[in-house]
């Protein structure tokens, strides 16, 4: 057992000596092989030729292997030389290169952001983003994740993702998050082409309030669903769920088997589902009077909802900050 752990010892500040060989020699290495006369390379790096024979001399023992054969005529590389000409080359360059990869990490010009989002951003101002985002920073990846609200608030939590884009309703963004406003729309009616409803240029609310209801379940999108609940509660009905889903295209494509009609964001319409109508709030004949009491009978607006870039407070990750500037900018959001 004694000599196993001297040996492994050993090994190890083998393995210690290799990892704290100094860059200058591995500099003076390249400047020999490339030379292959050692009073050259010498000059080369405006030092005399002693110190750096003694280097690779030195550098030779570390590894424990001969990089160069040396007589009195000629100087040339080892196989071993050979084999690692390339990759010091490499490790140099990169070495080279690190302060100004350091100060760029640091503006947020490298990086990356791990975004979550809804579908409904995504049918039309997320993708313009990401592609004006990589134009402008092209050194961050963004790492997009589809994913409802609920499941956002946990990764963010987890430290799985760096900001969520969001869907709630007007002012009813989660609290404790630094919060972007990004997009406001309405909610419209989804029905399919074949229902009666949709022969009528302006249905009626009523009518259609008595129509059996497709929506998500309420954890995902809790003020949003609790708004068009209100809908129904201020016309004096409630709601009829014929089938909860949680994606907006699970729902439109639902509409579409005659399952029931949904309420679904504006942006909705971006996808294109033969065989869904779609009705604004424009479209709609106010909730008849019969049999409701004043408050119910008076015209109610419909829902609307907002999207907000959401992210923790405290920012870490200067990719992020610049990813958020950039929406900032791309929405005209004043600062």
């Amino acid at each position: 057992m004694g000599k196993l752990a001297a040996r492994r010892g050993e090994s190890l500040t083998l393995q210690m000596k290799e990892t704290l060989i100094d860059l200058r020699a591995w500099r003076q290495f390249v400047a020999v092989a490339e030379e292959l006369h050692f009073g050259r390379a010498a000059r080369r790096l405006h030092m005399t030729q002693p110190p750096v024979t003694q280097a690779i001399a030195q550098l030779e023992k570390t590894l424990g292997v001969k990089l160069f054969d040396r007589t009195q005529r000629r100087v040339a590389l080892t196989a071993a030389g050979e084999a690692l000409l390339p990759d010091v080359r490499d490790m140099l360059a990169r070495a080279q290169a690190l302060p100004l990869r350091a100060r760029a990490a640091a503006a947020g010009e490298v990086g990356r952001v791990r975004l979550a989002f809804v579908s409904t951003i995504g049918f039309e101002r997320l993708p313009v983003w990401v592609r004006e985002f990589r134009l402008q920073c092209p050194q961050v990846a963004l790492e997009l994740v589809e994913a409802t609200g609920d499941v956002q608030l946990e990764a963010l939590a987890r430290g799985e993702i760096d900001a969520g884009l969001m869907l709630h309703s007007p002012g009813f963004a989660p609290p404790g998050l630094e919060r972007l406003a990004v997009a406001a729309e309405p909610l419209v009616l989804a029905l399919p082409e074949t229902h009666s409803l949709a022969r009528i240029e302006r249905p009626a609310l009523s009518d259609v309030l008595a129509e059996p209801l497709i929506i998500f379940p309420r954890r995902i999108v809790p003020s949003l669903h609790d708004a068009i609940y209100g809908l129904y509660h201020a016309a004096g009905r409630v709601p009829t769920v014929a089938q909860e889903a949680i994606q907006m295209q699970t729902i439109v494509n639902l509409v579409w088997g005659g399952v029931g009609v949904a309420w679904v964001p504006e942006s909705v319409m971006q996808f294109r589902r033969a065989g869904v109508v779609y009705r604004t709030a424009e479209e709609l004949a106010p909730a008849s009077t019969a049999g409701l009491s004043r408050k119910a009978s008076s015209s109610q607006p419909l829902p609307a909802c907002e999207t907000s870039l959401i992210w923790p407070g405290d920012v870490r990750n200067p990719a992020l900050g610049r990813f958020v500037e950039f929406v900032r900018s791309a929405t005209g959001v004043a600062t």
